[in-house]
């Protein structure tokens, strides 16, 4: 069975950002972020698992995934029980810092 992914309004709002930056400021790429993005959909939808634990006291469960090719990363988490994974937040992974991250 497949897992069902849930992006929260912040990790929302944080990928039309995003792809919106790619499509002004990469001409020659303008489709890398939103294709990495969706591969990396389409990978978590068959192992949910597949990021590394980075647990956090208020997200214990919580798991992140480097897109590689444009360097950002994908925070969430699994609940194998309801079949979802739950994306908080998609954030630059050269930012220096954590992404805030808010329970919803």
């Amino acid at each position: 069975m497949r897992t069902r992914i849930e992006v929260l309004p912040d990790a929302v709002h944080q990928i039309e950002r995003i792809a919106g930056w790619w499509r002004e400021h990469r001409a020659g790429v303008v489709d890398l972020f939103a294709d990495e993005l969706a591969a990396a959909f389409d990978l978590l939808e068959e192992l949910p698992d597949v990021g590394r634990p980075f647990p956090r006291r208020r997200f214990p469960s919580l798991r992140v995934l480097l897109l590689t090719r444009t360097r950002y990363h994908i925070y969430y988490e699994h609940n194998a029980e309801a079949g979802v994974v739950l994306v908080r937040a998609v954030w630059s992974a050269v930012r220096g810092r954590r992404p805030p991250l808010r329970q919803h």
